[in-house]
């Protein structure tokens, strides 16, 4: 197998940065960027807490209808490292779930019952989800309005793990606190709430990304990691800490930017936008290295 060092390889979350947080859809723009990245050699894959079945769905099919380059291949890691699978031009490969890292089948069920009674108005159960369980505001309910059902629905789901006997904590800003037996954590975003073991993460995503490309002879000469929250941050942790040069992408970082043994770039920081976040801030970051490859 003849090694393949491309000068950047990127690892981007999903939700923030490539979807909207509104609309929960990806622009042409931003497909035509990853089409053009790929065809230019440089590694794309997703490490997202969303489900294969929403990858498939918002970035796969539109990328193969756009002309996926021959002979490429696209990695998707999902729910946060349980789940991958790849794609090429000819489609998908078999998704692969790793059923360790799964939600017992019964406390799913108590949390679909739960939603169905108490908090259908503004979200609903995600159903495409194979390890995690998680919940996801409705796109017609107003954000603030969602928030304030998002506490009192994630204390509902904590206090369902003690009834399961599950050792769990809920995150709150972001770091675990609690004393004992943890299995299971509850982890909120903006949007949606995932239920999901604590073996599951970015870092994990991360690690399997590294995996994927080595399994076909490609090993980055630097890594791009795209993010909009600070669990997302781990990405760049794991790969800092394995040696790998890298460099962090904050496309929302109006929870601040914590302080890093590697570089943390903002739109700001590049001059692409001041009041640039989110997908608007992912894509022009995008552009920015397609770009950069052509110097």
């Amino acid at each position: 197998m003849t090694l393949q060092q491309p000068p950047l390889a990127l690892l981007l979350d999903v939700d923030g940065p490539l979807a909207s947080p509104v609309t929960r859809r990806v622009s042409p723009d931003i497909i035509a960027s990853l089409i053009e990245l790929v065809d230019r050699g440089i590694p794309v894959v997703f490490n997202t807490g969303r489900s294969d079945t929403f990858i498939a769905e918002q970035l796969m099919v539109p990328m193969l209808q756009a002309g996926l380059p021959a002979d490429s291949l696209v990695h998707a890691i999902c729910e946060k490292g349980a789940v991958w699978f790849s794609f090429s031009p000819d489609g998908p490969g078999p998704v692969h779930v790793d059923k360790s890292l799964a939600m017992p089948t019964a406390y799913g069920d108590d949390i679909r019952d739960l939603v169905s009674r108490s908090y259908f108005g503004h979200m609903f159960f995600d159903e495409t989800k194979r390890a995690m369980v998680s919940v996801e505001q409705h796109i017609e309910v107003e954000n603030s309005s969602y928030l304030a059902q998002q506490s009192k629905f994630d204390a509902d789901a904590l206090a369902l793990l003690a009834k399961h006997d599950l050792g769990a904590v809920r995150l709150e800003h972001r770091a675990p606190a609690s004393t004992g037996r943890v299995d299971y954590r509850v982890d909120p975003s903006i949007i949606s709430t995932d239920i999901e073991s604590i073996r599951l993460g970015k870092d994990l995503g991360a690690s399997r990304a590294v995996e994927l490309l080595a399994a076909q002879g490609i090993v980055p000469q630097a890594w791009r990691t795209v993010g909009d929250s600070r669990t997302d941050y781990a990405m760049a942790d794991w790969l800092h800490h394995q040696d790998h040069p890298v460099k962090h992408v904050d496309v929302r970082p109006a929870d601040g930017v914590p302080e890093k043994p590697y570089p943390v770039k903002t739109a700001a920081d590049l001059e692409l936008g001041d009041d640039l976040v989110n997908d608007f801030a992912g894509a022009a970051f995008l552009q920015f290295w397609l770009a950069g490859l052509e110097k």
